[in-house]
């Protein structure tokens, strides 16, 4: 799957989620985060074999047994057959440092784990986390920069393709920066509810619709009992960015 042709020094940046029809991604008390099909399972490793990196939230790491890897052997062929590294990049989003470096993602050694963090993460914090082996970027003082630190991917790692996993207030801060150029959900037959439960996009949100990233439907199918769409950001202005951020 090739990404749509621009010019930008970004990496193109996929969000791919699992909602019930009411739109949550997990019950309140997030202790069901996985209700998709094994349809929408092979979607999700689908995407992953076109990326060169898969991140996620450090919630996300510490609540699910995952490891962010590219699969089967099946998906590892396919990625080769696409002149792709055999297993992508892991990215890990801990705005605080807090992802616990015993979670299961760090059992795993196949690839790099690259952590996402900011200047008021503890130093302690983020040191037990190099000596689990993963490469940690500080971009922001308080909140992540994602421009510089996905310029940063795309300079260091080789990064031109991304593939979001949530949780919400992650996949809100890439959209509320206008970083997010494709959404894929899976829609399943469940309602959830519960006014705490989370959605693809918690957080600050945005002030009003004039602020609100649009995007346009690009392709729609279904599968089972389940709606398969995928959304394009619709293009603004080309973004400058400037040299300093690019060298």
């Amino acid at each position: 799957m090739k990404s749509p042709s621009r010019r930008s020094p970004l990496p193109f940046v996929l969000v791919n989620m699992a909602i019930s029809a009411d739109g949550k991604i997990a019950t309140a008390n997030r202790t069901v985060s996985s209700f998709g099909s094994k349809r929408d399972r092979d979607h999700l490793l689908e995407l992953r074999a076109t990326a060169d990196a898969v991140m996620a939230g450090a919630r996300t790491a510490d609540l699910n047994p995952i490891n962010m890897g590219p699969g089967p052997e099946k998906c590892r062929r396919l990625r080769r057959k696409r002149g792709l590294a055999e297993c992508n990049l892991r990215v890990v989003v801990t705005r605080s440092g807090s992802l616990d470096p015993n979670a299961r993602i760090f059992a795993y050694d196949f690839s790099p784990i690259i952590i996402l963090t900011t200047r008021s993460a503890p130093k302690a914090a983020l040191d037990r986390l190099r000596e689990r082996g993963a490469e940690v970027h500080v971009s922001g003082q308080q909140e992540i920069d994602f421009a510089r630190a996905l310029l940063w991917l795309r300079k260091q790692w080789k990064i031109k393709r991304l593939l979001c996993e949530g949780g919400g207030e992650l996949n809100q801060a890439l959209f509320r920066a206008g970083l997010v150029d494709e959404l894929h959900l899976t829609i399943c037959p469940r309602i959830i509810g519960g006014r705490v439960a989370p959605t693809i996009a918690d957080g600050l949100g945005v002030p009003s619709l004039s602020r609100a990233r649009q995007f346009r439907l690009h392709a729609f199918k279904r599968a089972g009992g389940e709606l398969f769409a995928v959304f394009r950001a619709v293009p603004r202005a080309v973004r400058h960015f400037p040299a300093a951020l690019r060298r």
